[in-house]
């Protein structure tokens, strides 16, 4: 497999909204491959699609438990609580916020598979998945941050 560089602002795409992936194909799962290797060797949470300049919905996260979670098309269906917390972002290195997030969320999405799959993540992996589903559509942490500072 591959590393990929990860892009990081201003790049252009990061403020764009990625396309549904329509068909799995042997292509998108060589992405989803190339994606979980980048997130290991950045020593990253989450990486999602767009961070490597592919406009598509997926999303690869890993909390720290070595169990790595693959989306495709994921969507968040319910939404509950509130907490802030700190963030930073693989393409904005060197920045930390502290940014309002829901607490406990639900997601739905394909996996690598096809078959539609239901997450539930509360703590870290709310967030991983909240923060890595902005992505998709263009948002940043930084849109969200209730302050922000240089983590250098």
């Amino acid at each position: 497999m591959a590393v990929y560089q990860v892009l990081t602002l201003p790049h252009q795409v990061l403020r764009s909204k990625a396309e549904p992936v329509s068909r799995i194909n042997n292509g998108v799962l060589r992405v989803l491959d190339n994606m979980r290797d980048t997130l290991y060797a950045e020593d990253g949470v989450g990486l999602a699609a767009p961070q490597i300049g592919v406009s598509k919905r997926l999303v690869v996260i890993d909390i720290g438990d070595d169990h790595l979670i693959e989306l495709i098309n994921p969507e968040i269906t319910t939404m509950e609580g509130e907490k802030t917390g700190s963030e930073g972002c693989l393409s904005i290195p060197g920045v930390v916020g502290l940014v309002k997030r829901a607490e406990r969320v639900k997601v739905k999405a394909l996996n690598r598979l096809g078959e539609e799959m239901h997450i539930e993540g509360t703590d870290l992996l709310a967030r991983a998945l909240q923060h890595e589903i902005d992505h998709l559509d263009g948002i940043l942490f930084i849109d969200k941050a209730i302050e922000t500072h240089r983590d250098d």
